[in-house]
């Protein structure tokens, strides 16, 4: 008899062991992803600040579409990492892949709008590709964590 309790309370504590360690995996996976996140939102609103300050003739639309990207971003840093805003977070998520991939194509197709590189421009190449690539491994995030 004590064998058998024994051997439960053995499963047991290796159950809720891996609970817990799959839970902090997946909060450390989100504050990384919201830490990503947040700098591209002060770079990409620092970056757009600055040339809509100074050098808006220059390129309009593409200084247009940097400021959309940093309130994008903005916004998807509070919807992900607050939780009363979680529910925003999909759509938020969703809005930023799908303007990545048409002012990257757009940035291709037609190139004399963007006479000077936007944060999404091309994909996000002046980025590393990283606006691409954080939109999808944020999707992927929040839906193992269904949000």
């Amino acid at each position: 008899m004590d064998f058998q309790r024994l051997r439960f309370q053995r499963i047991s504590s290796w159950s809720s062991n891996t609970k817990l360690s799959s839970v902090a995996n997946q909060l450390g996976v989100g504050r990384l992803l919201i830490a990503v996140y947040g700098v591209f939102a002060l770079s990409a609103t620092a970056r757009a600040l600055y040339q809509l300050a100074t050098e808006f003739s220059q390129a309009p639309i593409a200084y247009v579409l940097s400021a959309i990207s940093a309130l994008v971003y903005v916004f998807a840093t509070l919807a992900l990492a607050r939780s009363s805003w979680r529910r925003f977070a999909p759509a938020a998520v969703w809005f930023e892949l799908v303007g990545v991939l048409m002012v990257g194509t757009s940035s291709f197709v037609i190139p004399q709008w963007f006479a000077h590189p936007s944060v999404w421009s091309g994909f996000g190449a002046g980025y590393g590709f990283v606006p691409l690539v954080l939109p999808i491994l944020g999707l992927i995030w929040l839906r193992r964590n269904r949000v």
